[in-house]
């Protein structure tokens, strides 16, 4: 992430609509709002949920999508149409993969509302975070306070001490998705210079 450019953004979320249509509408609005920054958009490549709608979004705005999605859950979460109209799929042999594979070709990650998999995946990237693996922003959209008990549960672990490097964990938070966006594109630039020193020293 040469200078702290995004260029794409990974976004994990539910594959299921969730409760509130509230959450469907915030990831069709954060594929708009990429797609007219001018960001591509990594996600898990699934049809159905808000992944549906975000990648919807990002289409409707001619944003590039790319969809990566392990072989297996082609049939559960996308089909062969889904996926042709993205501007690129990727299929993995395994998660693993999958999500080495949205690493790679991400400057930013977003969570939107979700399940298991999406608190995983992003923890994962805060995780590495804090190894100083990566520099790169990570950012919740906090739809209808989605993110509350998980943003309380990280000032918990820090209080106990837990929590070693909460300059490098603890992510963005907006409650509009366009909001995030913004935020991801002003901390890349401001934050690339000194994390990309702190990993150096190490």
């Amino acid at each position: 992430m040469p200078g702290g450019e995004v260029r794409s953004v990974c976004v994990y979320c539910g594959s299921q609509n969730g409760t509130s249509s509230a959450y469907r509408e915030a990831g069709r609005a954060l594929g708009r709002a990429l797609a007219r920054a001018g960001i591509g958009l990594v996600y898990g490549g699934g049809a159905k949920g808000i992944m549906g709608a975000l990648a919807d979004g990002a289409l409707s705005a001619g944003g590039r999508v790319t969809g990566i999605i392990p072989r297996f859950l082609v049939a559960k979460e996308a089909n062969g149409q889904s996926l042709e109209r993205l501007s690129e799929t990727v299929l993995t042999d395994d998660m693993h993969q999958r999500k080495h594979a949205m690493f790679d070709r991400s400057d930013a990650f977003v969570a939107l509302p979700g399940g298991i998999g999406t608190l995983e995946e992003i923890v994962e990237i805060m995780t590495w975070a804090q190894l100083a693996r990566h520099t790169k922003p990570i950012a919740l959209v906090n739809v209808g306070g989605f993110w509350d008990p998980l943003l309380a549960l990280l000032d918990h672990m820090g209080a106990e001490g837990f929590i070693h490097a909460a300059h490098r964990v603890r992510p963005l938070v907006a409650s509009d998705p366009v909001e995030v966006v913004a935020m991801i594109v002003a901390a890349a630039g401001r934050a690339a210079p000194q994390a990309e020193r702190d990993i150096a020293r190490m």
